[in-house]
């Protein structure tokens, strides 16, 4: 079914091409030369330097030898009348012959009236044509694109610094043919199909059109049953509203279905075109196309009767239409092949004309201007003096909210008349001196590049502001006030030699178009004025109106909503995640990767995978852990579902929705180095796959719609799931568990990770509906890890090797993006060669190093959002490496608290075996729960390696070995005192203890011999306040320094004698020898410590951590309850209760699914075995009591403590490869970011 309508497209296209080349055939050939036939009076000039017309054919050598102007300035022109409309393709120019008189550059305009000239552009930019070096050279230049046009001018603006203006020119094209039709805004043309219904599955309508007027139906088709096709100007724009679907509202309250163009209103010629193929649209206006697909199931267009053209009449009034009527001309307007304006000039039964139709295009002689500067455009043009009252009226468009619009100087001393343009409103004060005698505010958004009207009537005391003046515009406004008509009207500015009085203009001048300006009633000529006869004028276009909008084309990206002045535009880029100037730049980071590096931790993020591209940015969750960052998008049914009932006749069928497209799940799939999702099928007499021949029961849909016969565990294209590999299944003849089709509960669980079929987005299940058969499903979250382009890195290693790309384009904005590193001084990073542009990105020092080629690495290259492999590229290229080492180098600060940055190849990992955190950058705080009596004793009695892939002789810690330096940290909250937080004792029986008196302070104490004890209190507040505390004592030789909560409490140095003994162990809570204890320590010990304590360091060893994690091979002992817990969770809480907090970092994290059913599909089964187990518990209770009291006389107290783990004199190997103190790797130089 999907052949026929792309068979039909493709039938459309040809057909329209062929058609568009029937109608363009004059275009062969089309080269004739038009301007040597001419006679002189087809000749005009701005000026002539004899006086006359002088001809100025090409090869011109007669008379004067071409046309010089007068004066030789930019207000100079030459133009020439072709006698018809005509199709020009080239042009060609000489200086006037036989002097040094030529023109260098210069531009063009056409018009088809000699009135409201058009300049001609190219790449959307006035076009300046290079001119002669010389008087009798040809210079010849083929347009671009060919114009239709009547009248040409040439405008000079650059000629022979030693001569003057001087031209000789000529014409290329040939003649030009079209059907012209004129509507007067009441009238229309109607097209009567020769059968009740037009039923079309294609169409093409293509037209011209000019139009008086910014709003009006060019063409309109409707059914009966809903279908409709409407083609209307709005303000200005076109708007194309398509309706295949009979549910559809109507045309009067439905929006367009595309809209294009803009300015259309200009009454020059745009051309439209409209291809329907089914439901696929192209909407076509001058250079732009829209490609839009109409909603519905339909892909016929119905239309009944008739069309029309110009207007939508309304059936049984005449006369009376739906809508404004066009007012404008329309030129080869074509239905499908059919030339309905030859039928209706030939007056064919199919066309019926409703009100005044012509066959040519009557254009009224209107002269628009342009002020061009904002600081020196005025227009002045007299009036007549002390005439009682005042007339002004003209029309303005614009895209600034501010302007001069008229000043003018009253007679009678009645004051000076201001009108301006304000915030998009028009604002009219009369002021006398300083007082406002008259101020009238009304309108807004009147800078929207529509033609405004503007009239200033003033009669017998009364003065009235008029604006738009239609059904539309906002109530008259009128005030009373005496005044008296003035001299000199200045509109848009005014001159700098004039004193307020004469012209005021508060605000800066005028930037736009103005037409239709009359005073006194009287209509102003502004071609007199452009021929010196009539008033004066500064920076102004006369007879055309160079309004440009430019928000077409929209250069704001990702939805950017844009809006403009006169000389430029604007984006806002609100709600968009996107920034710059054009909302080019992504607010977001690339993958989880990234904002791993940039030290951020597990959390919701968005990530937008093509950066600047056009898919938009995705939340996901990233949850970064020290091994793999993993990233996952959950859908939305996370829950086992319970499926009954389903067969191949009504299978059971369900949709995931990731919260975002299938273009961003596959841009982070594919950017990512695995991917996976975990699938569970449980079943009960519920056949999952039909192995090992059969025809699936149960499949799953993938990212390009595919059905795949495989689960979880297995690869593509075997039909099996991971028991079936494993060989482990519970019949050993079906390749799933659940094919065996048994009446127990049983399941089949593993995950999908080959990329290019993920995400599930559906599943279908088919065989539930049998006696006693159920079964439930359920599918993970999309989770992958690792960035394939994040590392993606190559090493130069000779300055004359280079990588080869294909050239990017960037239009309006362009991003690039990359990180380096090198130790030269200068180098080309990327150079990107155009036709004429290019861009060049270097790094130098002093001069340009063009010839000088990069030495170093560049990683992660992004060109407009566009990942480049280069280590790809670099496999197969001389003199550069894939990989670039030394990664610690830049992000090795990342890892905290002592924790090391370990090289990988593709990026780095923090160790943090030294750190008493852990985390993926050692920041997440080891912290535990100690009750009374809770002892952890670390001991140092044996070498200690402590390093990885060290020798053992190189990272030992000797028991007879006196530490030079020490450096204890950690974080306490406690309630209790006096308390014995951590004490440090020495085979010689010194001792280091830190403890809590009775008061609350704190307390330091070394004893470094039986009559030398040292102690350090500080009693800045009561540190057992249930409040976090963090104590750092250090050691360096004999200077002592103690901090609390990050500030210096106590600076000691000690004396020469004193001898600092090797240590034996390290103690936090209770010390349980109680032998050589001070009475002070032994107090303090009677409980040991009760509440939290975090992240303890002593040296390069972390006790607490150890105790966490490594029990089985550290040199660690634990007596009493040790539970692991938040410290900042037990912060006024009752920290001699022991209270557990438990946290995931991962939202989606797995639940154990091999038991689901107890909860989500209990069967009656599970209530009989309940039974059961609460008989058994009970007589298992009977016999434990009665065991107790029989047996209760010989038992003793006993302590909760743990068996005492005893350190193997040979460590395992994975604890050395986990409490690395040192990285190995050398350090580079540091990466930067471009």
């Amino acid at each position: 079914m999907d052949s026929v309508p792309r068979l039909t497209s493709v039938f459309t296209l040809l057909f329209s091409g062929l058609w568009h080349l029937g109608l363009t055939a004059t275009n062969y050939n089309c080269d004739d030369p038009l301007a040597s036939l001419l006679s002189p009076m087809a000749f005009s000039s701005s000026s002539d330097l004899t006086g006359t017309h002088s001809p100025a054919q090409l090869n011109r050598r007669v008379g004067t030898g071409g046309w010089s102007p007068a004066d030789s300035n930019a207000q100079q022109w030459l133009q020439m009348d072709l006698g018809n409309r005509v199709e020009i393709t080239a042009v060609a120019t000489q200086g006037r012959y036989g002097s040094s008189d030529w023109v260098t550059s210069y531009s063009l305009m056409f018009s088809d009236t000699g009135r409201n000239w058009k300049q001609y552009k190219q790449e959307d930019s006035i076009w300046t044509f290079a001119g002669n070096m010389n008087a009798d050279s040809v210079m010849h230049h083929k347009l671009l694109h060919s114009v239709r046009a009547r009248f040409v001018r040439f405008v000079p603006l650059e000629w022979n610094p030693s001569g003057k203006i001087g031209m000789r020119v000529e014409v290329y094209g040939c003649s030009y043919k079209s059907d012209v039709a004129d509507f007067d805004g009441r009238s229309s043309l109607l097209y009567r199909f020769n059968q009740k219904l037009m039923s079309t599955l294609k169409d093409v309508i293509s037209l011209k059109f000019k139009s008086m007027q910014g709003d009006g139906v060019l063409f309109h088709g409707e059914g009966q049953r809903g279908d409709h096709i409407t083609l209307e100007l709005q303000k200005g724009r076109l708007a194309l509203h398509l309706n295949l679907d009979d549910s559809k509202p109507r045309l009067s309250s439905s929006p367009p279905s595309a809209t294009l163009g803009s300015l259309l209103d200009d009454q020059h010629w745009h051309s439209v075109l409209i291809e329907r193929v089914g439901k696929q649209v192209n909407f076509s206006v001058d250079k732009h196309t829209q490609h839009f697909r109409t909603k519905g199931e339909a892909d016929a267009l119905d239309i009944d009767y008739e069309l029309s053209f110009g207007g939508i009449p309304v059936p049984g009034k005449p006369g009376t239409f739906l809508k404004k009527n066009f007012h404008g001309c329309i030129e080869n307007l074509y239905y499908n092949g059919i030339n309905i304006i030859d039928l209706a000039k030939r007056r064919k039964h199919q066309i019926y004309t409703v009100g005044n139709v012509t066959f040519s295009c009557s254009e009224p002689q209107i002269v628009p201007i342009t002020f061009v500067n904002s600081r020196s455009s005025y227009l002045l043009l007299p009036g007549t003096p002390q005439i009682d009252g005042l007339s002004v009226s003209f029309q303005f468009r614009t895209w600034n909210k501010d302007g001069l619009l008229l000043s003018t100087e009253l007679s009678e001393g009645s004051g000076t008349l201001l009108l301006s343009l304000e915030g998009g409103s028009v604002r009219l004060v009369i002021q006398k001196m300083t007082e406002r005698t008259a101020e009238i505010l009304t309108g807004s958004s009147l800078n929207d590049g529509l033609w405004h009207s503007v009239s200033i009537n003033a009669r017998r005391d009364r003065i009235t502001l008029s604006l738009d003046n239609d059904a539309a515009s906002p109530a008259q406004d009128t005030t009373r006030v005496q005044i008296y008509s003035g001299n000199s009207y200045y509109f848009g500015g005014c001159p700098d030699n004039l004193t307020d009085s004469q012209c005021l203009n508060p605000i800066k001048a005028f930037q736009g178009c103005m037409r239709l300006i009359f005073i006194d009633n009287q209509p102003k000529d502004l071609i007199s004025v452009q021929q010196g006869s009539l008033g004066n004028f500064s920076d102004l276009h006369i007879d055309l109106c160079s309004i440009k909008d430019r928000c077409l084309p929209n250069y704001c990206e990702h939805g950017g909503s844009c809006s403009q002045s006169w000389t430029t535009f604007y984006c806002n880029c609100s709600n968009t995640g996107y920034t710059g100037a054009t909302c080019h730049n992504s607010l977001y980071e690339q993958s989880c990767e990234v904002y791993r590096h940039q030290g951020n931790t597990a959390g919701f993020f968005y990530i937008d995978s093509d950066g600047s591209g056009p898919l938009g940015p995705l939340q996901v969750y990233c949850n970064i852990t020290e091994d793999k960052i993993w990233t996952s998008v959950q859908h939305n049914n996370t829950e086992l579902t319970h499926v009954r009932g389903a067969d191949p006749e009504k299978p059971y069928t369900m949709a995931l929705d990731y919260g975002g497209s299938m273009e961003q799940l596959e841009a982070m799939i594919d950017s990512s180095e695995h991917c996976e999702q975990e699938v569970a099928y449980h079943c009960r007499r519920s056949r999952l796959l039909n192995t090992p021949d059969g025809t699936p029961f149960t499949w799953w849909i993938g990212r390009s719609n595919e059905r795949h016969p495989y689960w979880g565990g297995a690869p593509p294209g075997v039909q099996q799931c991971e028991c079936g590999l494993d060989e482990s299944c519970l019949d050993i003849q079906h390749f799933c568990n659940c094919d065996a089709d048994k009446d127990e509960w049983t399941n089949d669980t593993g995950f999908l990770s080959f990329k290019d079929h993920l995400p599930v987005t559906q599943i279908v299940i088919t065989d539930t509906n049998r006696s006693n058969s159920e079964a439930a499903w359920r599918i993970g979250p999309l989770r992958c890890y690792g960035d394939r382009h994040f590392w993606n890195a190559v090493s130069f290693y000779t300055e004359a090797s280079y990588l080869h790309f294909p050239t990017f384009h960037a239009e309006f904005s362009a991003d690039i993006s990359f990180f380096f590193k090198t130790t030269a001084l200068s180098g080309v990073f990327l150079e990107n060669l155009g036709i004429k542009d290019f861009i060049r990105l270097e790094i130098s020092w002093g001069t340009s190093s063009r010839q000088k080629g990069f030495l170093g690495c560049i990683r992660s290259l992004h060109l407009n959002g566009q990942k480049l492999d280069l280590e790809e590229r670099a496999k197969v290229t001389s003199g550069v490496r894939p990989g670039c080492p030394g990664h610690c180098s830049t992000y090795g600060s990342i890892c905290h608290n002592g924790g090391k940055c370990v090289e990988k190849y593709s990026g780095y990992f923090c160790d943090c075996t030294s750190s008493p955190y852990e985390g993926p950058f050692c920041k997440k705080e080891v912290s535990a729960v100690f009750e009374a009596g809770t002892s952890v004793m670390y001991m140092f009695q044996e070498p200690y390696p402590v390093t990885k892939n060290i020798s053992l002789s190189s990272s030992a810690i000797y028991a007879d070995v006196a530490p030079s330096k020490e450096n204890i940290a950690f974080g306490f909250v406690t309630a209790q005192v006096p308390s014995l937080l951590l004490y440090i004792n020495s085979s010689s029986q010194d001792y280091l203890a830190v403890l809590l008196c009775k008061n609350g302070s704190l307390q330091v104490r070394y004893q470094l011999s039986k009559e030398e004890t040292h102690i350090f209190n500080i009693d800045a507040e009561n540190f057992a306040n249930r409040r976090m505390h963090h104590l750092n004592v250090n050691r360096e030789g004999r200077e002592l320094t103690i901090q609390v909560d990050r500030q210096l409490r106590l600076s000691y140095n000690f004396s020469p004698e004193v001898e600092f003994r090797a240590i034996r162990s390290l103690i936090l809570g209770k010390v349980r020898e109680h032998v050589g204890l001070d009475s002070v320590v032994a107090k303090a010990n009677t409980l040991g410590f009760v509440g939290c304590l975090s992240s303890v360091q002593y040296n390069q060893v972390a006790p607490l951590k150890a105790a966490l994690r490594h029990t089985t091979i550290a040199p660690v002992t634990v007596h009493g309850t040790l539970t692991e817990s938040s410290c900042g969770s037990m912060m006024d809480v009752d920290v001699n209760a022991v209270t557990t907090v438990h946290s995931s970092s991962d939202p989606f994290g797995k639940t154990d699914e091999r038991e689901p059913l107890t909860n989500a599909v209990r069967s009656d089964s599970a209530v009989i075995g309940g039974v059961i187990a609460v008989v058994i518990f009970i007589i298992f209770s009977i016999i434990g009591i009665m065991t107790r009291f029989l047996y209760q006389h010989k038992q003793s107290h006993r302590t909760n403590q743990m068996k005492e783990k005893e350190y193997p004199e040979n460590l395992d190997s994975s604890f050395r490869n986990d409490i690395d103190l040192q990285n190995t790797v050398s350090e580079c130089k540091r990466e930067y970011f471009i």
